[in-house]
């Protein structure tokens, strides 16, 4: 399905025509896609954008339990570039077709009501860092929203675990970062001041050199 979303001669790809595509698989197959999209076209201006808000929608619909999918007009009619997209998809379907023989349904309790609740909001707070313009910044949300959507199509309970604990260790990396800023900066700030004058009392000794 992947590959013949991508052979159509439209030069444009509409969400539209994913959810048409996907409707029957569920909430899961849309976040899996749009977010394995984001991944590897993340970095076409505003492409995130497109991508992360109907993610955003999704993971609501997730968090409300809401039975069908629905997604607003202007949405599905959001696009990219198709060819974009045959070009992101051709590197990834041989990893997918790998992760997909490999996955296999367990750990019911990652994939419960409950779990699905969980994990709608938490790729809620992922889409609104996704659709800020960071560069780079897109990639490991996207990636770990793929893993969600991965395992809630598989229902594959150890693909949403490794969702989870990505988000752990993200968190837990940017604790630390915090942390180390919270213990240096009251040492590095002065330093910066002094240094940030510099160029001020080089160009002051310069002009008295010369009688300025």
């Amino acid at each position: 399905m992947l590959e013949d979303i991508g052979q159509k001669d439209d030069p444009k790809l509409y969400l539209g025509e994913l959810v048409n595509a996907f409707g029957e698989r569920g909430f899961g197959a849309l976040m899996l896609f749009l977010g394995l999209v984001s991944a590897v076209i993340g970095a076409i201006p505003g492409s995130t954008t497109v991508l992360g808000l109907p993610i955003l929608i999704i993971a609501f619909q997730l968090v409300i339990r809401q039975d069908q999918l629905w997604l607003p007009k202007w949405a599905l009619a959001s696009s990219i570039g198709r060819s974009d997209y045959r070009d992101a998809i051709a590197g990834v379907l041989p990893r997918l077709r790998r992760l997909e023989r490999w996955s296999r349904p367990r750990l019911s309790v990652m994939t419960s009501e409950i779990s699905e609740v969980l994990i709608g909001l938490a790729c809620m707070i992922l889409c609104s860092i996704l659709v800020l313009p960071i560069p780079g910044g897109n990639l490991i949300p996207s990636l770990i929203i793929v893993a969600f959507g991965f395992g809630l199509v598989q229902r594959d309970g150890l693909a949403v675990l490794a969702a989870w604990t990505a988000i752990a260790l993200v968190g837990i990396a940017g604790l630390i970062v915090w942390l180390l800023w919270a213990q240096l900066s009251p040492h590095l700030l002065p330093v910066w001041e002094t240094v940030s004058t510099l160029p001020s009392q080089a160009w002051g000794w310069i002009t008295g050199l010369f009688g300025g």
